[in-house]
């Protein structure tokens, strides 16, 4: 999951939003760092990650991948699943999307007061110019953001970029697999709220 999922599973509170953020840039050695709320989250945008990565469905989403692009599958998928949560928002929320995202925004900001990793601080002003969150609902955002990431890639960008040929050709299969899957990881979600202490 990218995030837009990841904040979209964590918006009951501004601070479960903010740890579904940082769950993809602070080290599990520097959670103690934060408020017990954001460090929940922290830990459950890892628990989303790995129930997403060995989910049957996502299995065989990423298969349908060719060999030279396979992986890069989960990078690839991540960003396309928030696409398709963006395109089919009313199905799974009651929350205005730009609304939720404007939300987390103004929490990020707020919260920026705090000590933010420097990979975070670095890519702030950029998520907030250009509207990354809200960018994902139409495939040219999904486009950007894999450009994006592959720019951050030390060799073989261009075979992630590539990958977009892949998302293309497989939209239906790929955009009818998420459906099918989300509904699954909110309950699981769910029941991992339940067990979280406090």
């Amino acid at each position: 999951m990218n995030y837009l999922a990841h904040i979209y599973l964590a918006q009951h509170s501004d601070k479960a939003m903010l740890g579904a953020l940082l769950g993809d840039f602070v080290k599990l050695k520097d959670t103690a760092l934060y408020h017990p709320e954001i460090q929940a989250d922290i830990h459950m945008h890892r628990l989303v990650d790995s129930y997403t990565d060995s989910h049957p469905i996502v299995l065989q989403a990423k298969a349908l991948f060719q060999d030279q692009h396979r992986r890069y599958s989960g990078i690839l998928l991540d960003i396309f699943y928030d696409h398709v949560l963006s395109q089919h928002w009313p199905q799974h929320s009651t929350a205005h999307r730009q609304e939720l995202i404007a939300r987390f925004y103004a929490a990020l900001q707020e919260q920026s007061k705090i000590v933010l990793p420097d990979n975070l601080q670095a890519a702030l002003p950029r998520m907030l110019s250009q509207d990354w969150l809200g960018s994902y609902h139409e495939f040219d955002g999904v486009r950007i953001a894999v450009e994006r990431t592959s720019q951050r890639l030390s060799k073989n960008g261009d075979l992630l970029r590539s990958g977009l040929d892949d998302l293309q050709s497989n939209y239906v299969a790929l955009s009818e697999g998420f459906q099918e899957f989300f509904p699954e990881l909110i309950h699981y979600v769910a029941e991992q709220r339940r067990q979280m202490p406090g």
